[in-house]
């Protein structure tokens, strides 16, 4: 069985434990980064062409405005083709309750249909919000696995119920 882990991460300034701290790796790399050591399988970074600001008042006002505008962000790759995958990890940050729009243009692209999708989301306090739901949306005819949300302040401290999340979606014992 093959797998890819596609997942979008923010690294620069984030909102961590109720106050902005600058990160050099987001969150959601760092989580996406443990699932790929349990399961292995191929990584996929989804990146809007015109990259994010570091700055978390720019960020917040840019995300919130695509949000409210259905702005779907064209990306600086592609998405690949998910054909000789089964079983496909989707990572994002938990971001207004929903999928970050980089991760919605990413999902409206890829042929995910007939695809088993497990999402994973990293937030400070929203769990997995809408992104279950918006994926089964986006994705029809992929089968949306049961997804796993933990607090971005605490990726490395969940870094064994990441582990045995994915080997549980990835029918691997042990």
């Amino acid at each position: 069985m093959a797998h890819l882990i596609v997942y979008f991460s923010h690294e620069g300034q984030n909102w961590v434990n109720g106050e902005v701290k600058d990160l050099p790796k987001g969150n959601t790399e760092r989580a996406a980064e443990i699932i790929r050591d349990a399961v292995g399988g191929d990584m996929f970074r989804v990146e809007a062409k015109e990259p994010y600001p570091a700055d978390y008042q720019a960020l917040i006002a840019r995300t919130k405005e695509e949000l409210d505008e259905g702005r779907r962000p064209p990306l600086r790759i592609a998405p690949p083709s998910l054909e000789p995958y089964d079983l496909i990890f989707v990572g994002y940050p938990n971001w207004w309750n929903t999928l970050p729009m980089p991760m919605v243009t990413f999902l409206t692209l890829a042929e995910t249909a007939g695809k088993r999708l497990a999402a994973f989301c990293t937030n400070e306090g929203g769990s997995m919000g809408m992104g279950e739901r918006e994926m089964r949306r986006f994705c029809p005819g992929a089968q949306v696995l049961e997804g796993l949300a933990v607090k971005g302040a605490e990726v490395e401290k969940e870094a064994a119920r990441l582990s045995a999340w994915a080997r549980k979606i990835a029918g691997i014992q042990g």
